[in-house]
């Protein structure tokens, strides 16, 4: 039954992937599911960067019905919920860069890239097809907005998000 789960990253349940009478002659029941008598298991994936991570395990034991489909599509869920919150808790950190960007409008951030390539005023002007002065009056208040003094400057400050 792991074998299935790890192959198609999809929750199963004993009778869906063993034969009948397979389930207490299988490695998972003789391995942990013997000593408690678990007479249905349903396993789900915990997947992570495209590979199996982890599996989550529901057993019933006595004379309980086997687990529905209804119930394995429920695992399903979970297990699509679980696996997209561990890949939330492993992105990185927002960076000072990626804050320090969101203080600039669209047209700020056109022009930052631009300066970052080595264009003057007027090259910059030419481009976005606005004059000189406003891309200097743009780039004074960037130089606010960034708490920096220089060209050079600004682009070290916003250099991997530009």
């Amino acid at each position: 039954m792991l074998h299935y789960v790890l192959k198609h990253h999809a929750p199963a349940h004993e009778a869906l992937v063993l034969p009948p009478g397979g389930w207490k002659q299988s490695e998972l029941y003789q391995y942990c599911c013997s000593e408690y008598d678990h007479e249905h298991i349903m396993t789900g994936p915990i997947v992570g960067r495209g590979q199996l991570i982890g599996t989550v395990h529901f057993a019933r034991v006595g004379e309980t019905p086997a687990f529905s489909l209804h119930e394995l599509a429920s695992l399903g869920a979970v297990c699509t919920h679980l696996s997209a919150c561990l890949a939330e808790l492993r992105k990185p950190a927002v960076s000072a860069s990626d804050v320090t960007l969101k203080r600039l409008t669209p047209r700020e951030v056109q022009i930052a890239r631009l300066v970052a390539k080595g264009l003057t005023n007027a090259e910059i002007g030419a481009e976005l097809w606005i004059t000189q002065n406003s891309v200097k009056q743009a780039l004074k208040r960037m130089f606010r907005k960034l708490d920096v003094s220089a060209r050079t400057e600004m682009v070290a400050k916003l250099r991997d998000v530009i």
